[in-house]
């Protein structure tokens, strides 16, 4: 009697394959490529093989090199032993699966979350600026953003004082506000919708605050 049952052939019996995205009648097409002899045929065959994979994964098309790209994917496919006339460099497994640079992280705490951390940066900045006219006005500019952010954690009013002694902690007191500078009243616009509120100069602890930041130094 003839036996007319089918073997069934599970993946997990399978050889896993490199690029499952193309599915494994690429692979045997790939696989196939190796099998012929003639260069200039095994080239042709190559090529078509290109195009399948194009037709199967038309999300390619987004990448800037996407045809490049295409013929990497075979050498991978092909375990990078194939001999064809490719239109682009050979990759190289050690260029292929380098791994990608790592980019440094700054860990370093926020001294005030409420700020941010770019606000610490830019007072660094005008830390190193020579005193002039110039760095008066980026503090004030400063200032006047610094409280805009204040008052968004913060839903009271808030005095000049107080942001500028921030300014002067947060640069570790390397910048002296001068005393005679006032912030303009805030508008509707700058502060989201609340009303206006008078922010007069009001006499503050700050040199004593950077004595004793001194002190806790040495």
């Amino acid at each position: 009697m003839e036996d007319n049952s089918v073997i069934l052939e599970y993946n997990t019996e399978r050889t896993s394959l490199a690029m499952p995205e193309y599915g494994r009648n690429v692979q045997k097409m790939v696989e196939y490529l190796k099998t012929i002899e003639d260069k200039t045929k095994r080239t042709e065959q190559a090529k078509a093989v290109v195009r399948v994979m194009e037709l199967l994964n038309p999300s390619v098309h987004t990448d800037e090199n996407w045809e490049h790209r295409l013929w990497d994917h075979l050498y991978i496919m092909a375990d990078f032993n194939l001999d064809v006339e490719s239109p682009y460099p050979v990759p190289s497994p050690e260029n292929l699966n380098a791994k990608p640079m790592t980019i440094p992280l700054n860990t370093k705490a926020v001294k005030a979350s409420h700020y941010g951390r770019n606000i610490e940066n830019i007072i660094d900045l005008i830390a190193n600026e020579p005193d002039c006219e110039n760095k008066v006005q980026m503090l004030r500019s400063l200032a006047i953003y610094m409280r805009q952010q204040y008052l968004i954690w913060n839903k009271d009013s808030v005095a000049d004082s107080t942001i500028f002694e921030d300014i002067e902690k947060l640069s570790e007191y390397r910048i002296s506000v001068p005393e005679d500078m006032k912030l303009s009243k805030l508008s509707l616009d700058q502060n989201f919708s609340r009303p206006s509120m008078n922010m007069d100069f009001m006499p503050s602890n700050r040199k004593n605050n950077k004595r004793n930041f001194q002190r806790k130094k040495r």
